[in-house]
């Protein structure tokens, strides 16, 4: 009986140094600052049918280069963007993959509509080109907190004596954003 108490004295010690309340804090630290990566993204698709419009009054606008557009804001939206996606690293990496591929069409929107003066002196369009470079840089600041968020998430699930807690209760690292130059995981270069 004495032996059962001084363990459970030595366990409530311990306790507070097991990590568990900072890792569910970092858990839903990272969560929030996944959502704000997501709003960032929810923006931008959300600008992106207006500039299609607008590009589409200029009759002449390279089709092809629309539909890039199109077609690239369609996969991006299209996949879901919950908590659980920073779970699986393939389903993230899929996700960053379509985002890129959205930035890429959208450079080369923005790059084609040198070539359309009118498209060009249009305000709606002008408009439209400046809330999407805001977007992109909002698009920048978020992924880098969410980066420095999960960075520290990761460094506490793996640091001891938490990462005894955090294999007990199944607390993993969280997928992180990596520079893709393969994507075109750049912002669109605008131009007056």
């Amino acid at each position: 009986m004495k032996n059962a108490a001084i363990a459970v004295s030595l366990l409530l010690l311990l306790l507070p140094g097991c990590g568990y309340n900072d890792i569910q804090a970092g858990d839903e630290t990272v969560k929030a600052a996944w959502a704000e990566v997501s709003n960032q993204y929810q923006r931008r698709a959300d600008l992106i049918p207006n500039l299609v419009n607008t590009v589409k009054g200029a009759a002449d606008f390279e089709r092809q280069t629309l539909e890039a557009v199109i077609n690239a804001r369609s996969k991006a939206t299209s996949m879901k963007l919950s908590p659980e996606l920073l779970e699986d690293p393939e389903a993230f990496n899929r996700f960053v993959e379509a985002q890129g591929q959205l930035s890429s069409a959208l450079s080369r929107l923005f790059a084609v509509a040198e070539n359309y003066p009118t498209l060009k002196a249009n305000e709606s369009f002008r408009d439209l080109q400046a809330q999407l470079e805001g977007t992109e840089n909002r698009i920048t600041v978020a992924r880098g907190r969410y980066i420095d968020t999960v960075r520290e998430y990761n460094t506490l699930v793996r640091s001891f004596p938490t990462l005894i807690t955090a294999k007990i209760i199944g607390a993993r690292p969280k997928a992180t954003f990596e520079a893709r130059s393969d994507v075109g995981d750049r912002p669109p270069e605008v131009k007056f």
